[in-house]
């Protein structure tokens, strides 16, 4: 094909209807015509030439031309001249300058005219693909509707019209049908730039695409009143929302209700069925765990901070509607409210109460050698251990009802004969069993629980560091450790040594190098 017989009208009007088509910049379109017609250029009069091609954007009219670049010491022939010959062509030329040849048009064979469509057609997608990032790159967060291009086992292809997203199989709902051509909503996850183009990655299943749901459906969310504190869901069989309202003239959960509860089941709808539990947020931790463990019924909640744990007892009939179906509603309920639930009954909570009265009257009795009625008044008081009466002033034993002044001196002084007594036999059988210093040293123990342990084959802080929490709460339940958390906080200090050392290895390693040169320097 003859370039010279190419209208020029005809060819801006393609790259006009191009640039529409694929909603791109006609500029871009036109740059990529050129670039087609220099590649072509190059095949005609040489690789190693530096071809330029030039339309002009009212008119049409290609420009073709050979430039050639004035410097000091040519390197490329083809491309380059030196300035002594460059100033033969014209003396006001200087290095840098180009000298600018133009080239007969071209006529396109069949190869070349492929060729030249092959580059139009990369460079219009890559401007739709940078296009396409542009668009979407700031829109995550967000609900699109598009229909179903190709549905295969491990992703869904969507058509969102001006772009294509990807339901990967991880983000859909479990046991949908989603076929070809269905129209679907999802919610944008990420938008990530990959060698074959952007990515718009959808979600079916993540936790914010049913916020954003009950946001399109609630007009007092989208206006702002009532806010989601958080969301949890176990895709396509339940979920709990926490909402709160900041007028308080307005219920939150009746809200999100809506009137014969057509705003939930919109929302229910949508995602195939989920049963949605719409939960009052609370500032009291306690009332948000027990609006979160609903429908249960709950009688106390004892609270761990330092943990970060709760137990919460429910009566004997309300167990297994709090821990719900595979554990499902106390499982949401730990989610939601960022705290570790342990679901006891009454009668459980009872006898384990019962059963840690009975050991600590039993370690007061023993250690102290006084009656049952004394023991349960320190108990009841809230001591757990016999260090803990020697610590407490006589003045404060006495404030103990039943306790005068005698009776609280000769308490503390007995707590104090024991702890000394247990200090030295503890001692002599740490001594005895060869434990090292390391371990009697380490200050998240007790020397009674190093005992324990030494008396159980660990004998050195790195055989402490060796337990997993389990082991360690398994070793020291007696002394009341219960928490796993807890137990990895003090395996994780027993292991901060290792560290120290390796760190401290590195630093050798540093200075010997450093001395290594500074001899070589030397020399």
């Amino acid at each position: 094909m003859d370039t010279s017989t190419v209208p020029g009208a005809e060819l801006i009007q393609v790259a006009d209807i191009v640039a529409r088509e694929k909603s791109i910049d006609r500029e871009e379109v036109i740059v990529a015509m050129e670039q087609a017609i220099q590649k072509a250029g190059r095949s005609r009069y040489g690789q190693d030439r530096d071809i330029r091609a030039h339309i002009d954007r009212k008119n049409g009219a290609i420009t073709l031309e050979r430039v050639i670049e004035v410097v000091e010491e040519v390197e490329e022939e083809a491309a380059q001249m030196t300035l002594a010959d460059a100033q033969k062509i014209d003396p006001t030329l200087g290095l840098g300058d180009f000298i600018r040849e133009p080239l007969p048009p071209l006529e396109f064979g069949r190869i070349a005219a492929q060729t030249a469509k092959q580059v139009i057609s990369q460079r219009v997608r890559d401007a739709e693909r940078a296009r396409q990032f542009e668009e979407y790159k700031d829109r995550v967060g967000e609900i699109v509707v598009g229909t179903i291009k190709r549905a295969e086992g491990y992703s869904i292809s969507v058509d969102l019209g001006r772009a294509e997203g990807v339901i990967r199989r991880e983000e859909m709902i479990p046991r949908e049908l989603l076929r070809q051509g269905d129209r679907v909503r999802a919610y944008i996850k990420e938008v990530r730039e990959e060698p074959r183009g952007p990515q718009i990655f959808l979600s079916r299943a993540e936790n914010q695409f049913m916020a954003q749901l009950f946001t399109q459906e609630v007009p007092e969310i989208y206006d702002g009143i009532i806010e989601i504190k958080n969301v949890v869901r176990e895709p396509g069989s339940r979920a709990k929302i926490a909402v709160y309202s900041k007028d308080p003239s307005i219920d939150p959960v009746g809200a999100c209700v809506g009137m014969r509860g057509s705003r939930v089941q919109a929302v229910v709808n949508e995602l195939q069925g989920e049963k949605i539990e719409i939960i009052p947020w609370s500032e009291d931790t306690v009332a948000f765990a027990v609006n979160a463990l609903a429908p249960a019924v709950v009688s106390k909640v004892v609270m761990d901070e330092d943990a970060g744990r709760m137990e919460v007892v429910v009566p004997d009939d309300q167990l297994s509607l709090a821990i719900g179906r595979r554990g499902q509603n106390v499982r949401l309920a730990s989610q939601l409210t960022g705290w570790y639930i342990d679901i006891l009954t009454e009668a459980q909570e009872s006898e384990r109460r019962q059963e840690e009265t009975r050991l600590r009257s039993t370690r007061f009795m023993e250690s102290l050698d006084i009656d049952d009625v004394i023991a349960h008044l320190l108990i009841a008081e809230g001591f757990v251990m016999v260090e803990d009466i020697a610590e407490t002033p006589v003045e404060e034993l006495m404030t103990i009802q039943g306790f005068d002044e005698d009776i609280a001196a000769e308490l503390s002084r007995r707590a104090i004969d024991f702890v000394e007594r247990e200090t030295v036999r503890i001692n002599g059988a740490l001594d005895d069993l060869k434990v090292t210093d390391d371990l009697k040293n380490f200050d998240h123990l007790t020397p009674a629980m190093i005992l324990a342990l030494a008396e159980k084959g660990m004998l050195t802080l790195d055989d402490l560091a060796d337990l997993d929490s389990e082991e360690l709460v398994e070793h020291l339940s007696s002394f009341g450790l219960t928490d796993q958390d807890t137990a990895g906080d003090i395996i994780m200090a027993a292991r901060a040594h290792w560290f120290d050392d390796e760190d401290a290895a590195d630093d050798a390693g540093d200075v010997d190098e450093g001395d290594a040169t500074g001899g070589a320097s030397a020399e």
